[in-house]
C-alpha cells in the first residue's frame, strides 16, 4: 500500500457503475480516497442491466488489481459462455457449449452481483447517493466546481467523468456529442424460465442465443437469477420509438407482428415475456474520439468511448480504464496532470481499436445473411486461435 506524500487531493468520480466503483476501490487500496457521486438515491445495480461477460485481458485484470478476483471467480458463471446462433427460420449455425470442467476466458456475472462485490469493499462514507450532476464549471486555479441538482456545490482538484453515454462532464472537454447508431433494442424479461417455460430454457441453454435476419435480431441471455433477458433489436430511424405506434406497456402483440415470419420457438422469447418492455436507442461516440486535454478533468468508460454492445467491450473497457487511470494516479500522486496525460494516451489507443471492432460487429450482425456471416467470422477466429 502507498499513501499520498502531500495533502490529499479532492478526487470526484461522477457515476457509481462498475467502472466508477473499480476506480474508487483500486485507489482506496493504495490509500488514495475519492468521493463517488451517484445520481440515484440508493444503489440500483440489482435492478439494472443483465449479464456481463468479463474478459480475461481487461475486466478480469482490473478485478485482480482491485483485490476482488477470488470473489469474482466464486460468483462467475463459466457455463454462461455457451452460445447459440440461428437465422429467423430456426436454422442453427453455431452451438457452442462449455464443458463443465472447462474454464473459459469470458465468464458471465450479473451486473448487480458485480457491483455489490465492489461496493462491499468500498468505504461507505466515500459514496454519496442522490447527487445528480447538473453542470461543472472550470475555475481559474485549475479546480472544478460541481453543481448538483440537490443544490450542493463542491470544488475538486480532479473531476473524473464515469457518467456514461449522457455524461454531464464531457461537455467541459468537447463539443462532440453521441450519435444514434441506427439500432433500437426493446428489452424484455422472461422470468423464472426453467420453472415457467422449460421449453425455452432448453432451447436457450445456459448462455446467449442470437437469432439474426432481415436487419433484425432476437437476443436471449440467461441471467444468474433464472430469468432470460431478451433484446428484440431493429435497425430503424431514430424517431421510431415515438412514431411506431406501439404502446410499450402492452406491446407484445404488435411486437410479435414485427417478427411475424420468424420461427415460433424464436417468437417465444417475446411471447413469454413478462413485466415492462423498455425501448432503448443505441448510441455511440465516433471511433477514435479524443478531446482537448483539460486541467484536472478526464473521462472513462462510456463517457469516453461509447460503443455498441456487439463486441462485449463496454463494461470491460470501463473497468480497464479505471485500472489504468488509478495506476497512473498512483505513479504520479502529486502530479495529476502527468497522470491524466499518461492515462489518456493509453486509453485513446486501445479503446479506438475496440470501438472499431464494435462498429464492425454491429454492421455484420444486422446485415443481409447475418447469421451465416457471423458463424463464418467466429469459426475463422477459432481456426486462427483468437
Amino acid at each position: 500500500m502507498q499513501a499520498l506524500s502531500k495533502k490529499q487531493k479532492q478526487i470526484a468520480i461522477i457515476g457509481g457503475g462498475p467502472g466508477g466503483l473499480t476506480l474508487a476501490l483500486i485507489l482506496q487500496n493504495y490509500g488514495i480516497q475519492t468521493t463517488i457521486y451517484e445520481r440515484e438515491m440508493h444503489d440500483k445495480s440489482l435492478e439494472r442491466g443483465g449479464s456481463l461477460d468479463i474478459h480475461e485481458e481487461t475486466g478480469q485484470k482490473a478485478l485482480k488489481e482491485a483485490g476482488v478476483y477470488e470473489k469474482f471467480q466464486k460468483n462467475a458463471r463459466y457455463e454462461g459462455e455457451d452460445f447459440r446462433l440461428f437465422d429467423k427460420a430456426g436454422r442453427i449455425y453455431l452451438d457452442e457449449e462449455t464443458e463443465s470442467h472447462e474454464k473459459g476466458t469470458r465468464p458471465e456475472i450479473d451486473r448487480g452481483v458485480l457491483c455489490k462485490m465492489l461496493l462491499d469493499q468500498i468505504d461507505a462514507e466515500n459514496i454519496k447517493y442522490g447527487y445528480k450532476l447538473d453542470r461543472c464549471v472550470s475555475l481559474e486555479n485549475g479546480m472544478t466546481e460541481l453543481h448538483f441538482e440537490n443544490g450542493v456545490v463542491e470544488t475538486v482538484d480532479l473531476l473524473i467523468g464515469a457518467d456514461g453515454a449522457f455524461s454531464r462532464v464531457r461537455p467541459l472537454l468537447t463539443d462532440i456529442d453521441i450519435e444514434y447508431s441506427g439500432l433500437t433494442m426493446l428489452e424484455l424479461n422472461v422470468l423464472s424460465v426453467e420453472e415457467n417455460h422449460p421449453d425455452l430454457a432448453e432451447f436457450n441453454k445456459r448462455g446467449k442465443m442470437f437469432a439474426l435476419a432481415d436487419h433484425k435480431g432476437i437476443i436471449g441471455q440467461l441471467n444468474g437469477d433464472g430469468r432470460i433477458k431478451v433484446y428484440a433489436s431493429l435497425m430503424v430511424e431514430r424517431s421510431w420509438i415515438e412514431t411506431c405506434g406501439i404502446p410499450f406497456n402492452q406491446a407484445k402483440e404488435p411486437l410479435l407482428e414485427l417478427f411475424s415470419d420468424w420461427d415460433d420457438q424464436l417468437k417465444n422469447y417475446i411471447r413469454y415475456a413478462e413485466d415492462v418492455i423498455i425501448p432503448r436507442r443505441i448510441y455511440t461516440l465516433p471511433v477514435g474520439f479524443k478531446w482537448n486535454r483539460h486541467k484536472g478533468v478526464t473521462l472513462f468508460g462510456d463517457a469516453a468511448h461509447l460503443m455498441t454492445p456487439f463486441a462485449g467491450e463496454g463494461v470491460n473497457m470501463a473497468m480497464f480504464d479505471a485500472m489504468e487511470l488509478a495506476l497512473a494516479i498512483v505513479r504520479h500522486p502529486n502530479d495529476i496532470e502527468k497522470a491524466i496525460e499518461e492515462y489518456e494516451e493509453m486509453m485513446y489507443e486501445y479503446s479506438s481499436e475496440k470501438a472499431q471492432e464494435s462498429e464492425n460487429s454491429l454492421k455484420l450482425c444486422f446485415s443481409k445473411d447475418a447469421a451465416v456471416k457471423l458463424a463464418d467470422m467466429m469459426n475463422s477466429f477459432q481456426v486462427n486461435g483468437d
